[in-house]
């Protein structure tokens, strides 16, 4: 299994306020790895980091073996990288069929089998995308990250104050990416759900990686110090 994404010593600021100072993750090929850690540990900032969405940052971020560590947020996502944002960021008056088109690229992913992978897509196709519930929106925006073609696929967040039967079909697709070869990287609150998709998982404290290792390895006193369950 090569490898796929390659964080080292990462460290990343808002303005002079330094958030990360030690972040060690990988992704390898095929792989689903979860980011953990309790609410302001530096979860999403080491996301943002590695999409060039902070003021500055350091250290070593390599995809596929070629480093990103200098390159802008745009150029990014055209190497490979799709990123769902934490919060439901649509193009709320462009349509959803102009919302999944907006950034596409040619490849496996198009429009049918994003429509595949979420009927209501397509069944909502010509409404403009402000006019979708929430969870038809966090549906959208996963697709149009799909929409690129990415190496890596980024979730933040991404059933975050949905219905359950809404957070049940965001798994149920997660789980179907992961099964077709999908790499991911993972963030949510849900420890149940994410551990039952993780092939590994890292856990961040106070901007650092504390633990990383496979979901069988985490043990309930891990758990509880770390993650608050």
């Amino acid at each position: 299994m090569s490898r796929l994404l390659e964080v080292q010593e990462l460290q990343a600021w808002y303005g002079h306020t330094q958030v990360l100072s030690r972040v060690e993750l990988r992704v390898d090929e095929g792989q689903v790895v979860s980011l953990m850690g309790r609410n302001g540990m530096g979860k999403s900032t080491t996301i943002n980091a590695i999409c060039a969405l902070v003021d500055r940052r350091a250290g070593q971020i390599e995809l596929q073996g070629r480093s990103i560590i200098d390159l802008p947020s745009h150029q990014i996502a055209q190497a490979g990288i799709g990123l769902v944002p934490e919060g439901r960021r649509v193009f709320g008056n462009l349509s959803v069929r102009e919302n999944l088109i907006a950034a596409a690229t040619k490849g496996e992913w198009d429009l049918a089998r994003v429509y595949r992978l979420f009927p209501r897509l397509e069944e909502r196709r010509s409404q403009s995308a402000a006019t979708l519930s929430g969870g038809e929106q966090q549906m959208l925006v996963i697709g149009r990250a799909l929409m690129i073609n990415p190496r890596l696929l980024i979730l933040d967040e991404a059933t975050e104050g949905l219905a359950p039967i809404i957070r049940q079909e965001i798994w149920a697709a997660i789980r179907q990416l992961k099964d077709s070869g999908m790499s991911i990287l993972l963030v949510d609150k849900t420890l149940r759900e994410l551990l039952s998709v993780a092939d590994h998982c890292f856990i961040l404290e106070k901007g650092a990686t504390l633990w990383s290792g496979q979901p069988d390895q985490l043990t309930t006193d891990i758990a509880d110090t770390y993650l608050g369950v």
